[in-house]
């Protein structure tokens, strides 16, 4: 073994360690240097190198009617930037001489905003201070509010704009913006979004936020020398369709029908819901407020979210309980008296009890005419002593079921139930409160309840959740189905059914209901007056409001349907049924429109009239149609009518055909319009200048300026239709 020889190792030792020692100098006086003197340098350098991840929104899904009409849609809207600390404004002389083209530019797109105004704003931005000491701001707002994209795309073009974006600073952010073609139908339903957080806000689109919105994708964004590179890591998934059980013409029709009678009556809010007896699917919802300006909106989803003591409708699960229980039959009769009835220390009224009252009725007459007395005489006298039962009567038909309605803010029925303390006494439950409970008082219920127990008696006792969305679609594919639920198979015995039926059918052909009803078909129902409480003031502070309601099902020998109508009204007149049950017959005759045969020889009978009614008005049109149908015409008129110019006249039905003669009418005078339809009506109106409202449905009846009058453009007719 050799002799380790210090005086040869030692010095090598020494050298190697200086050597790194000078290395570990160098190094940190580098590294000194570079965070010191080319700090500036190295910082513009990781200004053109950025690597960040990016989220991707997907496309949000579509809401469709149940025949596969778009109902809600999402389109491209985008909020416009200049960067002015983009490459362009370094040496700023190209802004300088193209600014005045671009104000100009966006003036003529934006007309509310001038081109100076336009100029000021876009100079504020370009020399404003940040906080870093630096000029110019990064995402300053061109204009204020989303724009569309062929807005957009005119922005984009205007000159300096339409160069790339790290040479002009034009920026913008995507956003998707929901879009209604049917405007404002069934818009608490359908639902909103919030704009700005493109967000859920109310109804479907909350209630299946989750399947609109699909799922955000990721993308890697790197910044190479001012030029930004996207390297997709995730794809977005777009959101699924939803299709919904909402008729678009079946919800015209009702939103149409509710407005018409709130104006009528000066109403404060109207609720109906059409609902298919065999699906429960609800083919149409409105709920219409009275706005501050007085134009009629829907604010709140009332038909699902409103508790409201329901009034007279609930006198028909009243009897259904005592009949189903067997304790009366349809011959049992009740002594309503002269109308007025001590019940419990206090006084229980029918609606005539001015008039004398009823006297001895029978059990479906009391229901018929909607008698107080009648109703709450037979549960007190059956159920008095153990209102548990008929409480628990309510339960069991099915009117207290929480139907778990799939919008956010839907409320549940509240039915209290009794309870006995240890001495076998009923707490917080007077003597009063079963009567009164039993025609609709100390009770809530929202509206969606209501029609889910009527459409269960339509349904021959078989009780269905209300259905609002059938299927969720994507690509033409089913992702999902909801098939319709069955929540009671029967609510009732199938006799009691029947007899109920029978009853509800007689309130309409012979009973208080009979303006809900049809010539063309059969229709049940029941109608309802409730006053509505004010808080601790009770029943009677203030002006009196109340409740009016008619719910029904059509035709009722085969029902298809059923409907419910609400009505808020102030102050008298109020009814049930000659209000909400107008609104209920429009709607009923409207829907069963679209199931009669379209052809005329089907029509006719030994009864009909062949030769229809033809109103005033175009009777070039109705000469064209009544040729087509094969009606005869004679007609009186001259001049040219090849090239379609309307021709203005009167139409006559004769015996065998239609006579017709033309009006000469003068340009500065008033025509006289009455017997023609509105159509005709406003456009030959309007052709003259004059500005026109419409009051009813039908003819022309009557108009405010008389015929032969002088006008002038601007004047005011109002017509009032038949």
């Amino acid at each position: 073994m050799s002799k380790f020889d210090s005086e040869k190792v030692m010095p090598r030792y020494f050298i190697i360690a200086v050597v790194l020692t000078i290395l570990g100098v160098a190094v940190l006086g580098k590294a000194v240097y570079i965070m010191t003197a080319k700090k500036a340098y190295w910082t513009e350098v990781a200004d053109r190198l950025k690597r960040d991840s990016v989220s991707v929104k997907p496309n949000r899904g579509n809401i469709l009617s149940c025949d596969g009409q778009l109902m809600a849609s999402s389109i491209p809207e985008y909020k416009i930037f200049m960067d002015f600390q983009a490459s362009a404004f370094e040496n700023d002389s190209l802004w300088l001489a193209k600014i005045d083209s671009v104000c100009t530019g966006l003036h003529n797109i934006f007309p509310s905003k001038s081109a100076e105004e336009f100029k000021r704003h876009l100079e504020e931005g370009r020399h404003k201070v940040n906080k870093n000491g630096t000029t110019g701001s990064r995402w300053w707002n061109i204009w204020p509010r989303r724009i569309d994209y062929n807005t957009y795309m005119e922005v984009k073009s205007l000159p300096f704009l339409n160069m790339p974006r790290n040479k002009s600073g034009f920026c913008w952010e995507e956003y998707n913006a929901r879009r209604r073609p049917f405007g404002t139908l069934a818009e608490r339903t359908v639902g909103d979004m919030f704009g700005a957080k493109d967000t859920a806000r109310c109804g479907l689109e909350l209630s299946y936020d989750s399947i609109l919105r699909g799922t955000p994708g990721l993308t890697d964004r790197r910044k190479i020398l001012n030029k930004y590179m996207n390297i997709p890591v995730t794809a977005p998934i777009d959101g699924a369709d939803i299709v919904t059980t909402i008729d678009v013409n079946m919800q015209d029709l009702a939103e149409k029908a509710v407005i018409d009678e709130l104006k009528l009556i000066n109403g404060d809010l109207g609720v109906a819901i059409l609902m298919e007896v065999q699906t429960g699917d609800v083919k149409a919802i409105v709920n219409m407020t009275k706005c501050a300006d007085g134009e009629y909106r829907e604010v709140k989803n009332n038909a699902v979210a409103d508790l409201r003591e329901p009034g007279s409708v609930f006198k028909v699960a009243s009897f259904l309980v005592a009949l189903d229980d067997g304790v009366v039959d349809t011959t049992f009769h009740i002594n309503t008296g002269s109308g007025v009835y001590p019940m419990h220390g206090r006084e229980m009224k029918d609606h005539n009890w001015r008039r004398g009252g009823y006297g001895t009725i029978s059990l479906p007459r009391a229901l018929e005419v909607s008698s107080n007395i009648g109703v709450s005489y037979v549960i007190d006298k059956f159920y008095g002593s153990n209102p548990e039962k008929y409480v628990d009567g309510l339960y069991r038909i099915g009117i207290a079921t929480d139907l778990h309605v799939p919008l956010v803010g839907a409320a549940a029925p509240r039915i209290r139930r009794p309870k006995k303390s240890k001495n076998g006494q009923y707490e917080n439950w007077s003597k009063t409160a079963l009567p009164w409970m039993s025609i609709g008082y100390e009770t809530q219920l929202p509206p969606i309840s209501t029609v889910t127990f009527y459409n269960a008696i339509a349904n021959n006792g078989r009780m269905m959740r209300p259905r609002f969305v059938k299927k969720i679609v994507k690509n033409g594919e089913t992702l999902m189905e909801f098939p319709p639920e069955v929540v009671k198979e029967q609510i009732a015995k199938p006799q009691t059914i029947k007899t109920m039926q029978t009853i509800l059918e007689h309130v309409v052909s012979q009973g208080l209901g009979k303006k809900a009803g049809s010539r063309a078909f059969k229709v049940a129902g029941k109608t309802g007056t409730a006053q509505i409480s004010q808080g601790a003031g009770g029943y009677k502070s203030g002006t009196v409001q109340y409740w009016l309601s008619f719910a029904g099902f059509f035709p009722a020998d085969d029902p298809r349907y059923t409907c419910l109508v609400c009505i808020k009204k102030s102050g008298l007149p109020a009814s049930g049924g000659g209000m909400s049950g107008v609104v209920f017959h429009q709607i009923s005759e409207g829907v069963m429109a679209r199931h009669l045969k379209l052809s005329v020889e089907d029509a006719h009978d030994t009864t009909s009239v062949a030769i229809p009614d033809v109103k005033d008005g175009d009777i070039l049109a109705a000469d064209f149609v009544l040729k087509h149908l094969g009606i005869k015409t004679h007609v009186n008129w001259d001049g040219d009518i090849a090239s379609g110019t309307p021709i203005w006249g009167r139409a006559k039905r004769e015996d065998n055909s239609v006579a017709m003669s033309r009006v000469k009418n003068t340009d500065n005078m008033m025509p006289d319009v009455t017997g023609m339809g509105a159509r005709d009506a406003v456009y030959l109106l309007e052709s003259r200048g004059l500005k026109v409202k419409v009051q009813g449905r039908g003819k022309v009846r009557s108009q405010s300026l008389a015929y032969g009058k002088p006008i002038s453009r601007g004047n005011v007719c109002v017509l009032t239709l038949n």
